[in-house]
């Protein structure tokens, strides 16, 4: 068992590094390289869909004419329609380098569970991420391979500095020129020390992504420290710090995952990580994916509702949208 100093002298150290982003109040290449930009497909929204009944059991038969989309109230023609059959591309974004390595156990923990758990047609691609996002393992079908690669992760080199948020961003700039379903399943403590990313733009591509995120936090085996009978003033400030360290860290996976209609989970345990990469899986594996073109390209926030007939049910999605920015007219000579 790791003892509280060393888990206190993990975080404290990690959560020092530099100053962290406090959430989003302060908060076609593949990873690698850090970009900002916001691309909008113009001809379509995206929008993945869960649909559960009772003890959370996933509806798998559902059709296209089972759905309605409305867009700021009104309802909105479906020009494409993706069943659960239809095959997800799954990047798994993986925090690394010397920062992590305690916590590697957890970050790898269940990952089996998850590969066996999704559709043998599933692709899954692999990033870490430190300073920087790296691709270490690109779409692949094969689920062994991908469990190789991810059991292989070296958390040995990279940088200690964590950026959730700019690499979340240059991520989502990867996946957006790729059709189809997409998710990414972060896998990460929520501790972000990215501060050249501007909150504004990284909640505006949030919203304007078709992708679904989901998130685990790895940081549970550190919440709980060693009972002592007695604490220095000292000590009890570094609890207190780490405690509101977990406590941003947490928030921010929630707001991530929640732009996009995903969910954030936060094991205690080596079952609770191993159910939670069960129910991942099977998000996945249940995602219907609905298109219409954006009635307007007025550049604003656009509130989006589905619903799904007979109603009922419980659904999983995007709350919104940003549509895309008028185009201006050429300048006359």
């Amino acid at each position: 068992m790791v003892r509280w100093h060393k888990r206190a002298a993990y975080i404290f150290g990690l959560t020092l590094l530099s100053n962290p982003v406090l959430a989003f109040a302060q908060a076609t290449q593949k990873p690698g390289a850090s970009d900002t930009t916001i691309r909008v497909n113009t001809n379509r929204v995206s929008v993945g869909v869960t649909v559960e009944g009772t003890h959370r059991r996933f509806i798998k038969d559902l059709h296209r004419e089972d759905f309605r989309i409305y867009d700021n109230g009104v309802e909105q023609e479906l020009t494409n329609f993706l069943p659960i059959e239809e095959p997800a591309q799954v990047v798994l974004l993986v925090e690394s380098g010397p920062a992590a390595l305690f916590l590697r156990p957890s970050l790898l923990q269940g990952a089996e569970t998850f590969l066996s758990g999704i559709s043998s047609t599933d692709r899954v691609a692999i990033v870490s991420y430190s300073r920087d996002p790296m691709l270490e393992m690109d779409f692949t079908a094969d689920k062994t391979e991908a469990g190789q690669a991810l059991m292989g992760l070296n958390f040995m080199i990279g940088f200690a500095q964590l950026n959730l948020l700019s690499s979340v961003s240059t991520t989502l700039d990867w996946l957006g020129t790729l059709p189809g379903k997409k998710t990414i399943v972060i896998l990460s403590s929520g501790v972000d020390d990215s501060t050249s990313i501007d909150p504004q733009l990284i909640q505006q591509k949030l919203h304007a992504s078709d992708v679904h995120i989901l998130a685990v936090s790895t940081a549970g085996a550190l919440r709980k420290p060693i009972k002592r009978k007695k604490l220095s003033p000292a000590e009890r400030a570094e609890r207190k710090h780490l405690k509101e360290g977990f406590v941003t860290a947490d928030q921010l996976l929630r707001q991530i995952t929640g732009a996009t209609g995903g969910d954030a989970y936060f094991p205690k345990n080596a079952k609770e990580f191993t159910d939670a990469y069960a129910e991942i899986a099977q998000f996945v594996r249940n995602e219907y994916r609905l298109e219409f073109v954006p009635p307007s390209e007025d550049g604003q926030l656009h509130s989006l509702k589905v619903e799904v007939r007979p109603s009922g049910y419980h659904l999983s999605y995007r709350q919104a949208y940003l549509a895309p920015a008028p185009v201006s007219p050429p300048l006359s000579r």
